[in-house]
């Protein structure tokens, strides 16, 4: 090494560190990228040494960050995500939609969109290898501005600084509703209805949840009691045709979620009915904004087919 000059932190160790920062727990962390446990903890040691500063406190029960590992988690994981645009921007610099794409999308649209992305990513896009996370809003969003993930696939608006939103598509909400319930397959249903209904909801942390929610505060409702959730749209449905309340489904949803229970009815309400907006979302001023505005063009002509009001961009 050159006198004075000092020790440089390797791209490995930064990686370490992040991961125990981020789950405080050194197998966890390991786990989450994919290395040993105890070149892990020799990573955070050997930065440790090369930082001459203590990061981790390590006790039998729990890992703690110390007052510097706070401080430089954060710097880290800005160090970490500039290099991941360093490698996004050489890559898109080869060849455009070639490479690795990590799509993010959440569970209440992934089933439903999924196969028309797919497959418009096999027939336009074949040297693309596209990978796919499904999670929940707020993960998406640490992922995307961590550089895990590089576009998302999700409800908006996000009113997030720092992400582009690219508009897909608008879509009405429909009222699921068992056999005997007395709006079943009606027209025209006012959204002052909600007021009374027995709606059954998604768990905390699903966007649908919230929007369901706004949806009945819209119609002058305040409080929908938690008496039953559900974790995915798949259960909230069967629910329903038990017979234990309505709920709210994106128009995508419908025949897939109806078609396994002849115990429901659909319908739908007057115009202008509820909607939720489906966009695309990626880091601002990303280094593939082209490629992802073009992906964003050919899924709107590509969805159109769905009952769906494609969005101009």
């Amino acid at each position: 090494m050159t006198p004075g000059r000092k020790r440089q932190p390797s791209l490995a160790q930064l990686r370490a560190f992040a991961a125990v920062a981020e789950h405080l727990h050194f197998r966890d962390a390991a786990a989450a990228i994919g290395m040993s446990q105890p070149a892990l903890s020799g990573a955070v040691s050997a930065l440790e040494e090369t930082l001459g500063v203590t990061l981790v406190e390590r006790t039998t029960r729990k890992v703690l960050l110390s007052t510097a590992g706070e401080r430089l988690a954060v710097r880290t994981k800005a160090v970490l995500a500039e290099v991941g645009a360093l490698l996004e921007e050489a890559e898109a610099v080869r060849a455009p939609f070639t490479g690795v794409l990590r799509l993010g999308v959440i569970p209440t649209v992934a089933p439903y969109l999924l196969p028309t992305v797919l497959r418009l990513v096999h027939e336009r896009y074949p040297d693309l290898d596209l990978q796919v996370h499904e999670e929940q809003t707020a993960s998406l969003l640490d992922g995307l501005a961590g550089g895990r993930l590089d576009l998302l696939l999700l409800a908006v608006p996000l009113g997030v600084p720092g992400v582009t939103e690219l508009p897909l598509f608008d879509e009405d909400f429909v009222l699921v509703t068992p056999l005997d319930h007395p709006l079943g397959g009606r027209e025209g249903i006012p959204r002052s209805a909600l007021r009374e209904m027995r709606l059954l909801l998604l768990d905390e942390g699903h966007c649908l949840r919230d929007q369901a929610l706004d949806i009945c505060r819209e119609a002058g409702r305040e409080d929908v009691p938690a008496t039953t959730t559900a974790a995915g749209l798949s259960t909230l449905v069967q629910l329903v045709a038990g017979g234990l309340g309505v709920t709210l489904l994106p128009r995508t949803a419908v025949r897939v979620e109806t078609s396994r229970s002849s115990q429901l009815l659909t319908g739908f309400f007057a115009d202008p009915a509820p909607t939720r907006r489906i966009a695309l979302a990626m880091r601002t001023g990303a280094a593939r904004c082209a490629e992802y505005e073009e992906l964003a063009a050919a899924l709107r002509e590509a969805l159109s087919d769905l009952p769906v009001r494609t969005v101009a961009a």
